[in-house]
């Protein structure tokens, strides 16, 4: 089946980011595509068949392009004993889950990718193995994978990918990262690294990372990226699904700051420096068991309204974030000059 290039499919020159947990939903996808960008649904933490429902439901109120984004699994944790210290530390805090590993349904959701592929397959948290890209690019998607170094767009190019997501070090939320460590030289900020990775490549970049202004996306773009994929830009508008204190937040000068944390989730995310971060410092490298752990904790603070023990993910423009809808924050974003 003929594949759409990256070029054919940027009506303008955005992508709204897959946001995991609730603020990418199909209204966003949709008012994105009808202001001329190209939205992502976020599989990560649904179900194959919840994800599936999104990509139904997307189509069903547009014929224009999107993509889906899916977490590619990664080892389980290697040190039980950090693992459970930590946990322990958590259980004053609130309800706690099940600390265990899982795919989040990877398999399943590659299959109904294939049953009824997007015009874009895009993965985060590792490369997909090669012969997962070949099968989605067969079926007619464009497949891209979310990379953070030269290195990694390397493995992504040699596995067969058609573009390259690079994420830059002011990006909100998780770290892209294939290995969820603390190796040095995947702390690119993005313009560096959109050079870096033009070094070793030429696919197509969807640049990410801190890019909230039709400034910010002349640069990419004038560096070498196609386009310019944002979400800090979209979190606050009414066809997010982001929690109303989150939203709020966002705005709230009571937070001043961002910062890298595992607290939340056992891997590097950007968010707004709240209590439940200052507090807990000492999260080892544990995911997604960490992610499964907290998650009843963050929902019982959200039910609560308690933003200083949500994760409130921003990327280190938040402040410009608005609440426009989200056609006229792509308007925005591609004024001219």
């Amino acid at each position: 089946m003929a594949r759409p290039r990256l070029a054919d499919l940027l009506r303008r020159p955005i992508a709204v980011a897959p946001m995991a947990g609730g603020p990418s939903t199909a209204d966003l996808v949709i008012a994105a595509a009808g202001a001329g960008a190209l939205g992502f649904l976020a599989a990560g933490y649904k179900t194959p068949a919840a994800m599936a429902a999104e990509i139904t439901a997307v189509r069903a109120a547009t014929a224009e392009a999107f993509g889906v984004n899916v977490f590619v699994p990664g080892a389980p944790c290697a040190d039980h004993g950090e693992l459970n210290r930590y946990l322990g530390s958590l259980r004053t805090a609130g309800p706690l889950g099940d600390g265990t590993w899982d795919d989040d349904g990877f398999d399943g959701k590659v299959a109904a990718l294939l049953a009824d592929p997007p015009a874009v397959a895009s993965f985060t948290f590792g490369c997909p193995p090669a012969e997962v890209i070949r099968a989605l690019r067969d079926a007619g998607s464009l497949v891209a994978v979310t990379v953070t170094s030269p290195g990694e767009a390397v493995i992504a190019a040699e596995a067969g990918a058609d573009a390259l997501c690079v994420q830059g070090y002011e990006a909100a939320a998780h770290r892209g990262t294939f290995v969820n460590d603390d190796a040095p030289g995947r702390d690119y900020g993005l313009l560096s690294l959109i050079g870096a990775v033009a070094a070793v490549t030429g696919l197509p970049q969807i640049a990410t990372g801190g890019i909230m202004s039709a400034g910010q996306v002349r640069a990419v773009i004038a560096a070498g990226a196609a386009a310019a994929q944002c979400g800090t830009a979209f979190l606050r508008c009414p066809e997010s699904g982001a929690h109303p204190r989150y939203k709020a937040a966002l705005g709230d000068p009571r937070y001043t700051a961002t910062t890298l944390t595992r607290a939340f989730s056992g891997r590097l995310a950007r968010g707004l420096v709240n209590q439940f971060i200052r507090d807990h410092q000492d999260a080892p490298a544990a995911y997604p068991e960490i992610n499964n752990a907290t998650r009843p904790l963050r929902a019982a603070a959200a039910a609560r309204r308690d933003t200083e023990q949500m994760s409130l993910w921003a990327g280190q423009g938040y402040r410009s974030a608005t609440e426009q809808p989200a056609a006229e924050i792509v308007e925005r974003l591609t004024a001219a000059r």
